[in-house]
């Protein structure tokens, strides 16, 4: 079973006088296990399809499956049950909680789960180490450069052991060296424990570790292979 499916999925939003077609009739099935990019240029369609997997965005017509359920029509209620417990999100702008250290917005997802304190902990201290935040797991967002946060964004996403990771750019405003590190941590995570990823970038030090790109222009998917063909 594909860990995500979409059927002639599409979606239109407004800019100003102007309708735009966000995502124009989308099929696409990703398999479980998968490590794959979404690439486009600005306003492609990548981080719309991104979030209509993450049910963030309505579309107006076809269906996107997640495992064996469907969401697109689920009620907030259920999709929030569905984000909490199956998916873990990169978002370009962050989303931390500001007035949370570094460690505290790691924990929250987890928490919310119900994940014992103790073991909060550990896996937070051992994320944090991983993605390069040693020494800074008290500090506030505020308090931290925009690849820090970009860090404590991406390690919020998968302390919490998620089975789809989405992320949105996430080596945005960060080094090559850390860069690189995160990347290899998503490799192991993948091989580890068959954590499917869906990354939207147009970044090639992401790409290379792809094992399928999918490419969209216009909303549309123009060319789906794997790497090596691509």
């Amino acid at each position: 079973m594909p860990a995500v499916r979409c059927v002639d999925v599409s979606k239109t939003y407004r800019q100003g006088e102007l309708e735009v077609r966000g995502l124009d009739h989308v099929s696409l099935e990703i398999e479980e296990g998968g490590f794959v990019c979404l690439s486009a240029p600005s306003g492609g369609g990548k981080t719309t399809l991104l979030n209509a997997i993450g049910g963030l965005h309505r579309i107006d017509s076809g269906e996107i499956w997640i495992g064996d359920r469907r969401i697109d029509g689920l009620g907030k209620a259920e999709m929030a049950t569905m984000r909490l417990h199956t998916i873990g999100f990169v978002f370009q702008a962050y989303n931390l909680i500001p007035v949370l250290s570094a460690r505290e917005n790691v924990e929250f997802v987890m928490e919310v789960q119900g994940v014992a304190a103790e073991e909060r902990r550990g896996r937070s201290t051992q994320i944090l180490e991983e993605v390069g935040l040693e020494g800074l797991e008290e500090r506030r967002p505020a308090k931290m450069s925009g690849g820090q946060q970009q860090r404590v964004a991406v390690a919020r996403a998968i302390a919490s052991r998620p089975a789809l990771v989405l992320a949105d750019e996430p080596t945005a405003n960060l080094d090559s060296h850390t860069a690189e590190k995160l990347m290899g941590l998503f490799v192991e995570l993948n091989t580890r424990h068959r954590t499917t990823f869906v990354i939207a970038t147009h970044d090639q030090r992401v790409m290379k570790h792809a094992r399928r790109i999918v490419r969209m222009l216009d909303g549309r998917v123009v060319e789906d292979g794997d790497r090596e063909a691509a």
